[in-house]
């Protein structure tokens, strides 16, 4: 299993650091009603990246099984398209960045998350979570990763488990600063809001690329 844990940390580590979700987490808490919203947000991420990793896991458990020192073609294949997608997005990132002297655009929806409440934070978190282009491809490949890996009932819930831990930690903790320490945690969050807007292609571009290029390589590695 350890393999396993191994080769899905980096795709919840992408999946983690994504500064959309975490701006909008940022937006809500700042909003006259942060802890609601908030909290719904938050519930929604949680959902969206289950049911997206567990989908692809039950998907990926259909391949035929073969000797583990043996070639696994399909799966190699599967690996490898969604990692050149992952490059594809990150070159599309990388594209997207914003020049010297430019204010970086954001989705317009996030002007409306001071009139949200926590049923239109939840469902918003899913979509984000679950259907996100880039969201989704990390998914499918961890849940590629476990399902083909020939683990037990109990190993797959421990990898799972991992997975969204990590994955959903960085919507996770400030939510749960801000609900700890609300008042302390007002500037930070203004200042980590700042950077993440102003850098937030930037970061996906780089983290794109590396996560598919280790997708990719995993692949080849399959044949």
């Amino acid at each position: 299993m350890g393999s396993v844990i191994g080769d899905i940390l980096p795709l919840a580590l992408g999946i983690a650091i994504s500064p959309i979700p975490i701006i909008a987490a940022i937006l809500m808490l700042l909003s006259p009603k942060a802890k609601g919203t908030s909290v719904g947000f938050l519930l929604g991420w949680l959902l969206g990246i289950v049911v997206a990793v567990v989908v692809f896991t039950l998907l990926g458990s259909v391949i035929p099984e073969s000797d583990p020192n043996a070639s696994k073609p399909i799966a190699g294949t599967i690996k490898i398209v969604l990692g050149a997608l992952l490059l594809l997005l990150a070159l599309k990132q990388w594209r997207s960045r914003p020049k010297p002297g430019e204010e970086a655009a954001l989705p317009k929806w996030m002007a409306a998350i001071d009139q949200m409440n926590a049923g239109k934070a939840l469902g918003l978190a899913f979509l984000l979570a679950a259907v996100n282009p880039k969201n989704l491809l990390l998914a499918a490949a961890a849940g590629v990763a476990v399902g083909t890996a020939g683990l037990g009932g109990g190993e797959i819930t421990v990898a799972l488990i991992v997975f969204v831990v990590i994955a959903a930690c960085s919507v996770a903790v400030p939510v749960i600063a801000y609900l700890v320490a609300s008042k302390q945690m007002a500037g930070p969050l203004e200042s980590l809001r700042g950077w993440l807007v102003h850098n937030n292609a930037t970061v996906m571009a780089v983290l794109l690329l590396v996560i598919g290029v280790a997708v990719v390589g995993k692949g080849i590695g399959s044949f």
